[in-house]
Order: structure tokens, then sequence, then C-alpha cells
């Protein structure tokens, strides 16, 4: 009998394809997308894993690859797809599918974030052409990301609801307004989630001037504030990913807590 080398051959096959996560999230990349692949899935299928890598460790490594330290580069719209796939896939749990539209949103986000927080100074370490084609990438998925929103739960919605302010069309809009009504009676204004989706729903009207006032009495009341001489829509998405970002921690320590 072999069996005193299944043990060492178990830990070399996982030594192999590296931490649980990274072996879910190449399943789904391998079922989901065609070669070729964009380049980041190359940390999936082609290159040796890290032998210091856990869940948390190769999901920072994997993500940071896709929107290197928040910034666009030619290759993060290609990546984006990599996102997309993830985040429409019952496989994948709901952590990682809100990170995936959160990370959607961070890339779609990046020119008017970054601005709102440098303003007057133009932004360091600016690709103005990658990060116009991140926005298309995005702006492409988003229906894809939409059409799974009765199957999602409420922390995917909302960072969904996020992502489609952001990308908005005639058909989004009045569709977000009637879905995100159902949040608003449940989560008082005041509250971390009753505050965003009041906020989402001040942005799907898209007036400008209620936007400004909004932005102003949230940032004012809870959040890192940006210089009034900002653009609006700038000024409304830092906030608005602020806002993203908190409801995302709270995820993060509900899973923890299990």
């Amino acid at each position: 009998m072999n069996t005193s080398t299944e043990p060492e051959q178990t830990r070399s096959n996982a030594f192999a394809s590296g931490p649980p996560i990274r072996q879910l999230f190449r399943d789904v990349i391998a079922d989901r997308l065609s070669s070729p692949r964009p380049p980041q899935a190359a940390m999936l299928f082609d290159a040796e894993p890290d032998p210091y890598w856990d869940d948390q460790s190769f999901l920072g490594d994997f993500y940071n690859e896709i929107l290197h330290q928040d910034t666009c580069r030619p290759d993060t719209a290609a990546g984006l797809a990599l996102l997309a796939a993830l985040a429409v896939d019952d496989r994948i749990p709901a952590r990682q599918r809100f990170q995936a539209v959160d990370l959607l949103f961070s890339a779609a986000t990046v020119a008017e974030r970054h601005l709102a927080e440098t303003w007057p100074t133009t932004p360091q370490h600016t690709d103005p052409d990658s990060e116009a084609q991140a926005r298309s990438a995005v702006q492409a998925h988003v229906p894809d990301l939409l059409a799974r929103w009765s199957a999602e739960c409420p922390a995917v919605r909302l960072a969904l609801a996020g992502l489609a302010v952001v990308s908005p069309t005639d058909r989004t809009l009045p569709a977000l307004t009637t879905r995100l009504r159902t949040f608003a009676p449940r989560h008082p204004q005041g509250t971390d989630i009753g505050d965003y989706v009041r906020f989402v729903l001040v942005l799907a009207a898209q007036d400008d001037s209620q936007t400004l006032a909004v932005t102003e009495k949230l940032t004012d009341a809870y959040w890192t504030g940006t210089a009034r001489g900002v653009p609006t829509r700038a000024r409304a998405l830092h906030l608005l990913w602020q806002m993203l970002s908190k409801v995302g921690a709270a995820l993060t320590q509900s899973h923890a807590k299990q």
C-alpha cells in the first residue's frame, strides 16, 4: 500500500495549485474566459504560486495586479474582464463577488477620485488613456452584472447600485431607482447603508445641484472632505467610494464572525 505517501502527495498538490481561493478563481476563469486571456490571468494559470500565499495574501496580490495601487495602466482594462467573470459566477463566495464589483467601481472612478483628492493639482501617476479604457471596459460589463440583481445578496446589490450610477443608461437608472426603494424603509437615514442607498438615489436623479448639496451635507457629517472647487461629479464619486468601502468592511467583519 502507498498510503504513507498520500499526505505528502496531497501537500505537494496543494502547493502546486496555491491557496484554495486561487484554485477556485482558476476554475471559474477557465470556464468563462477562453484564451488568449488577460495578462493578469498568469497569476492563476502560468505563475508558480508564492509559497507564502494564503487566501488573503493571494487576493491582495491578484487585485493589485489588475488595479495597481489604485491606478490604471495600459493592461488594466483587459484585466477587468477577470473581475467581471468572477462577479457573475455563483461558485465565488459573496464576499469575493462584492470585492470584484467594488474593484470595478474603483477602476471606473480612478480619474474623478484622484482629481478630488489632489485638486487643484494634477494627480500623480495619472494615465488618461488607460483610465478612459478602464471606464469603457467597466461600462461594457455593467449590463451582465446588473442582470444578476435578483439573485444577489444585499451587500453585492449595494455594490452594483454604485456601479450603475457610475455607468448610467436610460434603462438602468429607472430600474435602479425602483429596486433601491425597497432598501430604504429597512435602513433609516443616519445608518451606513441607509445613507449610502439614499445617496445613490440622489445620484441616479442626475440633478447636479441636489447632488452637490447632499455631497456637502454627508461629507460634513461623516467623511473625508474635498475642496469645494472640485467638479461635482468628482466630489460625489469620491464620497460614494468611501461609503461603499465602509459597506465592504462591514461585510468582511460579518463573515469573519461566522
